[in-house]
């Protein structure tokens, strides 16, 4: 297997002080490779955000290091830092798309704003570019041209990721993507982005609760509890034969799934 793309080594976070200091992740070890999309399960509060934010940049770390292609990226007496206009390579995309988009911002606009960040287009460029991706993803010139207040969480979603997508990455980070959406749109989200994945070659890292999700899109799944890490690998073999309890209480909490302690009855993905 060839050098993982994106790697967290031993992440630690850390907030408030003295007595009042907790530890939102602690000793949490993974690694993202080239066209691979890998899950964090577990429950609200268990610091899978948390984590996140880190592997992007959003959030220091107290303790750990965090590699892009080996190389470090978070000491800053690092010799080989990647420096931070390199730090493209890794886009996020939000829980809540109404908030992480500008409601005075047209679909396309926000795109559009992106491309000109990040890939020095002119804004006649920029715009012919959005409409181009936005319609590349699901979204046609009409919604397109809509604000976020007239488009469903799902079209919200696609565009949230459209923006992430402009800098054409080579690490998504999608952190609960589907938890705002219905059902119908959490299927035609995960099959997009299967096919992303397929087509950009790109890594995924798929944050959710949502264990039918994680077990359709991820190949390799890490269970997290109170800021640790308790349980890693293929995620068929975590899902059907859990090892940590913990574990097994997610897949118990599944409806009517009580005390069959397996995935065998998770239901299956359906959707265009």
């Amino acid at each position: 297997m060839s050098r993982p793309l994106l790697e967290g080594r031993n992440i630690t976070v850390r907030f408030g002080r003295g007595a009042n200091a907790f530890e939102a992740v602690r000793d949490a070890s993974l690694s993202l490779n080239p066209g691979e999309i890998v899950g964090v399960v577990g429950e609200s509060g268990s610091g899978k955000t948390t984590l996140a934010r880190v592997l992007v940049g959003l959030q220091p770390a107290a303790f750990g290091t965090v590699l892009w292609e080996g190389k470090q990226v978070a000491e800053p007496d690092s010799r080989e830092r990647v420096p931070k206009n390199e730090r493209w390579k890794v886009q996020m995309v939000f829980q809540d798309p109404y908030s992480s988009l500008n409601p005075r911002m047209r679909a396309w606009s926000a795109v559009a704003e992106a491309l000109q960040v990040w890939r020095g287009l002119t804004r006649k460029q920029a715009q012919a570019e959005s409409f181009s991706l936005l319609q590349s993803i699901g979204i046609d010139e009409s919604q397109a041209r809509r604000f976020p207040k007239a488009l469903s969480g799902g079209q919200r979603q696609r565009v949230s990721i459209a923006r992430a997508l402009a800098p054409e990455p080579r690490v998504l980070i999608a952190d609960e993507p589907t938890s705002a959406i219905d059902q119908s749109a959490q299927a035609r989200l995960a099959n997009l982005l299967r096919r992303l994945r397929s087509e950009r070659n790109l890594a995924i890292l798929f944050i959710s609760h949502d264990l039918a999700l994680v077990r359709y899109l991820t190949s390799r799944v890490h269970v997290m509890r109170r800021g640790r890490i308790v349980e890693a690998g293929p995620t068929e073999t975590v899902l059907r034969k859990p090892r940590h309890a913990y574990t097994r209480v997610l897949l118990d909490s599944l409806p009517g799934r009580r005390g069959m302690g397996s995935a065998a009855f998770l239901p299956p993905i359906r959707g265009g």
